[in-house]
């Protein structure tokens, strides 16, 4: 099936910012080329870290124009859509496996008006998403086990993203495939070739170097690993 390439998207991920300076953090990745930006919410139940709730996103939303990521690590997440979508997230991110109607999930997230996504953890089958392909807007495919940044990138992922990839190509879906955990300049040109068109990313664009540089160098290996993929 010869299908055109999916638009990559680079989603810096806040968390890994420096939180005494993340409005300069917010402008410096909007300036070197940042596509949107990604915001880990962890309740210190569905995953063992705490992060932030809703004022973080709405703050981060008075600051940027950008479309915000907002990814739900957390274990009730039907309880807070409202206050994330009404803080200023523009896509809701969903985990498979928290013990509630997923499908339902998906559907609520889309009537408020948001894009609607679902993530999946390296311990859990991908083809479980199946069902649920026709309500999201986006796949999110876990390159680390979610709760902490930093973490090395789990090559286990990319055969997941290319069985989600041919998934949407066979049905003509336009929904993003997002990689999220570990994503460097090497791992993420993989994950382009293999198929994924959002690539959230935070050591690689905070811990060193000049942010804007960080993201262009990117920017170019998942570009010239999409030029690559067998579609």
């Amino acid at each position: 099936m010869n299908l055109s390439r999916p638009k990559l998207r680079l989603a810096p991920s806040l968390l890994s910012a420096d939180f005494a300076a993340l409005g300069e953090s917010i402008v410096a990745a909007e300036r070197g080329g940042a596509d949107a930006f990604h915001l880990d919410v962890m309740d210190g139940h569905f995953v063992p870290n705490i992060s932030f709730g809703p004022a973080l996103v709405k703050a981060v939303r008075a600051r940027t124009r950008l479309p915000l990521d907002v990814h739900l690590m957390i274990s009730e997440p039907g309880r807070y859509l409202s206050a994330f979508r009404e803080a200023g997230g523009d896509t809701l991110v969903v985990h498979l496996e928290v013990e509630a109607d997923a499908a339902g999930l998906l559907r609520s997230i889309r009537e408020l008006g948001a894009a609607s996504g679902i993530a999946v953890r390296p311990d859990t089958p991908v083809e479980r998403v199946l069902p649920l392909l026709g309500l999201a807007d986006q796949v999110m495919v876990m390159g680390v086990m979610p709760g902490f940044s930093g973490q090395r990138f789990r090559p286990e992922a990319l055969p997941k993203i290319r069985w989600v990839r041919e998934q949407l190509d066979r049905t003509g879906s336009t929904a993003d495939i997002s990689i999220d955990g570990g994503v460097t300049v090497e791992t993420g040109g993989e994950a382009a070739r293999a198929g994924a068109s959002f690539f959230v990313c935070g050591s690689s664009v905070f811990d060193a170097g000049e942010v804007g540089s960080n993201l262009a160098r990117l920017r170019s290996a998942v570009e010239e690993g999409a030029d690559h993929a067998v579609r």
